[in-house]
């Protein structure tokens, strides 16, 4: 047998044990958001950290001035990457609580109607399970082999679900020690239930509040209409001019920076089987919306948008009362792709609006923190290494594909560490994340192993 083979042996052997230690972590109520679980997330950390040691990466609870900081090292100068294995150990809170079939800290295997075996328990997908997978795939090859392939740091971090609020200054303040050549990023999902894959894009986002000021007070529309700017009117022309016919951004220079998808990459995403009558069915629309010519998996993954969040102005209470409003009010987001410059964005969204702004009319803008989008390069060895794993795991080809929200870690991880993150999960759109009832299949877990094993193995080799 081969090196690989046998610490997959024994991660079958041994995986009644690992789903016990799972288990013992699913028991913690590490719910980050609330005061009253803090010394939960203080034994969540310290659990992780005992774990950790105990296999033979040495580990250590960081103090910050929120929740605890877990890391860890196993290192030697080793050909190949250092990794740095990032999860999160706290989880949401559990209301509703009447929702829950059993007792959402009380972890156990149920089996669905389908047959399918799956663990349910609060923490189960997002993110426990997700990040014992690698604990487990680490501790299969120290115990086979006496050492890890690679050189390997560990980050688990305790605030993810309440905004991350010690994440920044903790990256800052331990840049040096956790630099690493590539970060690894659990915190993502399979294309679905037997297709393994690798998230290589992230959009970016931009935002900005638009508040539209005309006359100094709410006017009567009987004495003033026709006659009295209404900035709930202003606000309609600027949200009626930024898409053209064709469904394109009409703001000077937005497409700047847009990548294009290689002609290999859209081809497999054709191959995946994607229904857009069912995506849109399960809304309840039918007609897909957005740039003409275009895929649906390309609209959500790979193009820019524009999107209203939310407009007021004027009376919002039962029945009518005829005014014309002092001011109205519009939230804007742009997802962002390639290498859109999310300042350049912002700066010719601005200009636009104020050239629709009439003389007598003022307009303010509350900004929003903006990020660029990221892509890992197609051609990363490292992701070609990650991809032979999953597909050597799974026999299906892992799916590249993107992601159309963010993942603020793995910017973090680029901007203030300089490195880039692979970025795979076994979670899937069932797992019913932040909802009562949250559930990970037992083979998400049990492969979910194996495949970090592979992934390990693979980034070992030249």
């Amino acid at each position: 047998m081969s090196t690989i083979d046998k610490v997959l042996a024994r991660i079958d052997t041994d995986l009644d044990q690992s789903l016990d230690r799972l288990f013992d972590l699913l028991k913690i109520k590490s719910i980050s958001t609330d005061p009253a679980f803090k010394a939960d997330c203080a034994q969540a950390a310290d659990w992780l950290a005992k774990e950790l040691t105990s296999i033979g990466i040495e580990a250590s609870v960081r103090e910050t001035t929120g929740h605890s900081m877990v890391v860890g090292h196993r290192k030697s100068g080793k050909p190949g990457p250092h990794v740095l294995f990032y999860g999160h150990y706290d989880v949401q809170p559990v209301d509703p609580l009447e929702l829950w079939k059993d007792d959402p800290f009380a972890p156990s295997i149920q089996t669905k109607e389908d047959g399918t075996k799956v663990i349910v328990a609060r923490g189960s997908a997002d993110d426990k399970g997700q990040l014992m997978t690698f604990v487990e795939a680490a501790r299969a090859f120290i115990a086979e082999t006496g050492d890890l392939p690679i050189d390997v740091s560990v980050l688990f971090e305790g605030e993810e679900e309440s905004g991350s609020p010690s994440l920044h200054p903790f990256l800052i303040a331990n840049k040096d020690e956790l630099a690493c050549d590539i970060a690894l990023v659990c915190d993502t999902g399979m294309w679905d239930a037997k297709t393994p894959a690798i998230s290589v894009m992230l959009r970016g986002m931009v935002g900005d509040e638009v508040i539209v000021k005309a006359a100094n007070r709410d006017l009567h529309s009987g004495f003033y209409g026709g006659a009295a700017q209404n900035p709930n009117h202003i606000v309609a022309s600027i949200i009626a001019g930024l898409h053209d016919e064709n469904g394109r951004i009409t703001l000077p220079g937005f497409y700047d920076g847009v990548i294009e998808m290689p002609e290999d990459v859209t081809a497999m995403w054709e191959k995946l089987g994607f229904s857009e009558e069912a995506f849109l069915g399960e809304i309840g629309l039918k007609h897909m919306r957005g740039e003409k010519g275009r895929q649906a998996l390309e609209h959500v993954w790979t193009r820019p948008t524009c999107e209203v969040n939310g407009m007021w102005g004027g009376y919002q209470g039962a029945g009518t009362k005829t005014v014309i409003p002092a001011e109205a009010h519009a939230k804007f987001t742009f997802r962002l792709v390639g290498d859109q410059d999310p300042e350049k964005i912002q700066d010719a969204f601005r200009a636009y609006v104020r050239s629709k702004i009439p003389a007598d009319c003022s307009v303010e803008f509350l900004a929003k923190e903006g990020s660029p989008a990221l892509r890992l390069d197609f051609d990363s060895p490292a992701l070609q290494k990650g991809k032979k794993a999953l597909t050597d795991e799974w026999g299906t080809p892992a799916a590249l594909i993107g992601c159309g929200g963010s993942i603020p870690i793995v910017g973090d991880f680029k901007r203030m560490l300089g490195m880039d993150s692979l970025l795979i999960g076994f979670g899937l759109e069932d797992d019913a994340i932040h909802s009562p009832n949250e559930k990970y299949n037992l083979t998400s877990f049990h492969k979910g192993i194996r495949s970090w094993a592979r992934v390990l193995d693979q980034l070992a080799k030249d």
